[in-house]
């Protein structure tokens, strides 16, 4: 791959080895990320260049010796999405299901949802504006956006504007969109734009080893990383940077590839962000460090390992469920090929294939507090797809808030009910507090797994109730070799050395996919489930009275679409209870 200063701007088969994700039956335990530190020697490197870089006498020396300009411009490796870019064109932003005039946008007060105003700062736009045309047609738009920016924020420090994750989502973007924001001759804003690049890097490398741990801070240290190699004289950024990049790698993943926040949105994100780092390094023909390929080796299967037989995501700790489309592009842009990871101890997830058949199970405790801010109470949840149908879901998109999920009913989406397992006494598995931050609840999650002649086994267990209620709800899965049955067992066994005693309400709530409509048989203990041009699927139960009531589903742009759920409840005495069910393919 060549590249171009920037006044030289031009015009706009499978031989991965098999994965060994075999695990052995046991506990996950709720812990805090781990702490891998670097070895001696790096450490005490890491620390001289942070000292280095951060003194006065450093930027004193460099005063004046490189010029400010960008040494060329990577490819972006994804494309944007030429809807929301038309809509830029058009006049107005379009994001999530909220529309913002251009003529009416007021960087300085932005009165929109926090995730569109993310979607602002961090100039995520301009991936879906250079999605759409020529560039000559889309740079007047994109130079009177980061005009009106500047004006509003390029002298003054604020967030979210200035927020860690934000600031290094905008060195991306504007590097890899470069042409669309600096063809303009006029030097003095050209002259702003490269300043602010230069500024922003500076901040980053004040702020970012204090940012909230998880992605953002990653996309943090990305964009320190990146601002060194994209403007002269940055190598001694360079080696803080990867340094600081390194560690939080190693903090912000687990073992197995999966994120510590447990959030398939936030998962995508940083492979996305790892993917344009790449290609910064393609860009200026340097290898790509191997600690970044080693982490994405391990991020894109358990990306993969969550998506169902159509290529689309699960509802998963806030996500919705992504396109197929979205989700290929990143993994392309990321270069690795590979096999989803069907087992997954630390990131949490399970995964049973049988022919086009597809079920993903939540089989760990929900992330710490301190790493997420929309986790969700969804332990022992599953959901079931056949083909390209979602037969059992969860609600999902409490993390896309925007026009048509305002925080009332995300705070809902995180609750147990909105997921397709098992509630009791009304309450959820994990307390989701007041602030908004996840509470007391599951700290243990047993798993067993095992494949037998009657098909795929999973059996887990979680203590969320134990304490509240003297009850372990247990379930077991078991889908048919075929992926024409799945059965089911729900119990709630009483907990070691619990003296709660009297009767709980419980409910099973398994929630449909949006294609699906439910009719009850006669005898209210089971339901036809139709698909409109697709199989037909019957669930029956063994205890409890089962009814269907409404739902609703978000997809990955945060829209909510009507549906419906089965809905067993039943009495638990203080001995224990255990619910039967049975879904099975009929035609």
């Amino acid at each position: 791959m060549t590249s171009a200063p920037i006044d030289q701007l031009p015009d706009a088969g499978d031989d991965t080895p098999p994965i060994d994700d075999t695990i052995e039956p046991g506990k996950r335990l709720i812990r805090l990320p781990a702490e891998k530190g670097l070895s001696l020697g790096d450490r005490i490197a890491n620390h001289f260049t942070r000292l280095t870089w951060r003194t006065p006498l450093h930027a004193f020396r460099l005063k004046g010796r490189f010029p400010l300009k960008l040494l060329g411009v990577p490819t972006d490796p994804i494309p944007g999405d030429t809807r929301a870019g038309t809509a830029i064109r058009a006049g107005h932003f379009l994001h999530r299901g909220l529309k913002q005039p251009l003529g009416e946008l007021d960087f300085a007060a932005l009165a929109v949802a926090p995730t569109f105003a993310d979607y602002l700062h961090s100039f995520a736009w301009l991936r879906d504006l250079a999605a759409t045309g020529a560039r000559a047609d889309g740079a007047p738009i994109a130079e009177a956006m980061v005009r009106n920016w500047l004006t509003a924020h390029g002298e003054t420090v604020s967030e979210p504007a200035w927020r860690a994750d934000n600031t290094g989502w905008r060195i991306l973007y504007w590097a890899f969109h470069a042409p669309l924001i600096l063809s303009s001759s006029d030097l003095i804003y050209r002259s702003a734009v490269l300043n602010h690049l230069a500024r922003a890097a500076r901040h980053l490398d004040r702020v970012a080893d204090k940012t909230r741990p998880g992605i953002g801070q990653l996309v943090a240290w990305t964009g320190i990383v990146a601002a060194s190699l994209l403007m002269p004289g940055g190598e001694p950024r360079q080696i803080f940077g990867e340094a600081g990049l390194r560690k939080v790698l190693e903090t912000s993943f687990y073992a197995d590839g999966g994120n510590i926040a447990r959030s398939p949105q936030a998962q995508l994100d940083a492979i996305m962000a790892l993917a344009m780092l790449a290609r910064i390094y393609d860009m200026r023909r340097m290898e790509v460090p191997p600690f970044l390929q080693e982490v994405l080796a391990r991020t894109v299967p358990a990306l993969l390992g969550l998506v169902h037989a159509d290529g689309g995501m699960g509802s998963w700790q806030g996500s919705g469920a992504t396109s197929a489309e979205a989700i290929q592009a990143i993994v392309t842009a990321s270069g690795v090929r590979t096999r989803p990871l069907k087992q997954a101890r630390d990131w949490g997830y399970q995964r049973l294939v049988a022919n086009k058949v597809v079920l993903l199970a939540d089989a760990a405790p929900p992330p710490i507090a301190r790493v997420t801010e929309a986790g969700c109470a969804s332990t022992l949840a599953f959901e079931l797809s056949d083909g390209a149908d979602r037969i059992i879901v969860n609600c999902g998109g409490a993390a896309l808030t925007g026009a048509t999920i305002p925080e009332d009913l995300a705070r809902g989406l995180r609750t147990t009910a909105a997921h397709s397992t098992l509630i009791l006494a009304d309450s959820n598995s994990t307390a989701i507090l007041a602030s908004g931050s996840l509470g007391k609840g599951v700290t243990e999650v047993e798993l067993d797994r095992r494949e037998t002649p009657q098909g795929s086994r999973l059996e887990m267990s979680h203590d969320g109730y134990a304490r509240r209620h003297g009850l372990i709800h247990r379930r077991l899965l078991i889908l048919a070799p075929n992926g024409r049955e799945l059965r089911g067992e729900d119990q709630l066994l009483p907990a070691p050395r619990s003296r709660r005693k009297g009767d709980k309400n419980f409910v099973l709530r398994f929630h449909l996919g949006p294609a699906l409509s439910a009719s009850l048989t006669a005898d209210k203990l089971g339901a036809l489930l139709r698909i409109n041009g697709g199989p037909l699927w019957q669930f029956r139960t063994s205890e409890g009275a089962l009814e269907v009531e409404e739902s609703l589903w978000v997809d990955g742009e945060g829209r909510p679409h009507p549906s419906e759920q089965l809905v067993v409840t039943g009495v638990a005495p203080a001995g224990g209870a255990s619910i039967g069910w049975i879904f099975k393919h009929i035609g």
